[in-house]
């Protein structure tokens, strides 16, 4: 690697993870890893940033890094993916998601909530989920479900598309809360009034002693705008949503063509 290599490398890589590094399949493919690993050995701070929750990492430990975390949950979770534990939280209010959830129901009546904590999934009864319940999970009503602090609250119609359902819950819920989508099906998904990828991002990075100019992003729906907005340099995957598309600064293969590690290759070539 030249000296002037050297000194263009993003000092961090922040990548959103379904849709983007994941594969459409659930897989993570084996060049990608390779890339993501050769970016680490040279020295680039690498963090994953996600919409999942906190369980959806483990199988990903291997590329955490020396820091051992990533953002989760959009941005409400600051995740120690080795230790299974959460350092740093930013849930929503227990009244102030009641009182969402209840101006959503009253507009669209046909939706069903579930929601996220740090440590446990929870859905009311008739919630079509998309995935295997997990073991443990409170299945209650709404009243019940956010009787405590949530990292996310998810609001699922049964045949909207996830814009149109955004674009419908966005003014009931006003500033009141964050509401975004990561692309899932008639999904919207609600975080506390604040609550980013960027934001998390942003004091991640800070910690670090790295500046958003020094950082490179990937995504590639809706929920990763503000971080590729943060980054110095963003990138869309070729298939993301095209607000996504409109806004980056590059276009990157498709998730299925392993777009990231594309970039990182080229990036670090020796």
């Amino acid at each position: 690697m030249t000296a002037s290599q050297y000194l263009r490398l993003p000092r961090l890589i922040a990548t959103d993870l379904d849709g983007t590094l994941v594969r459409s399949d659930g897989t993570i493919s084996d060049r990608t890893r390779s890339a993501v690993l050769a970016a680490q050995h040279a020295g680039s701070v690498f963090v994953m940033v996600t919409a999942r929750p906190p369980r959806w990492l483990h199988d990903l430990s291997d590329l955490v890094g020396d820091h051992g975390v990533a953002i989760v949950a959009n941005g409400a979770i600051l995740y120690d993916v080795v230790r299974r534990k959460a350092i740093r939280t930013r849930l929503i209010d227990p009244a102030v998601a009641l009182e969402v959830a209840q101006a959503i129901r009253a507009e669209i009546p046909e939706v069903e909530f579930a929601i996220e904590r740090s440590d446990r999934y929870g859905q009311e009864p008739n919630y079509v989920n998309r995935w295997p319940v997990p073991d443990g999970a409170l299945v209650a009503a709404v009243e019940v479900l956010l009787s405590e602090p949530a990292a996310k609250l998810l609001v699922r119609h049964p045949s909207w598309h996830s814009d149109e359902l955004l674009a419908r819950v966005a003014p009931v819920v006003g500033t009141r809360v964050t509401a975004s989508h990561s692309g899932g099906t008639n999904l919207v998904e609600i975080s506390a009034n604040g609550v980013s990828k960027a934001a998390m991002l942003a004091d991640f990075a800070a910690e670090q002693g790295i500046s958003a100019a020094e950082s490179i992003a990937f995504g590639d729906s809706l929920n990763d705008l503000p971080m590729l907005a943060w980054a110095g340099t963003s990138y869309g995957v070729a298939n993301a949503h095209p607000d996504v598309l409109a806004v980056v600064d590059k276009v990157c293969p498709a998730n299925d063509e392993d777009g990231v590690a594309a970039v990182l290759e080229e990036l670090f070539r020796s």
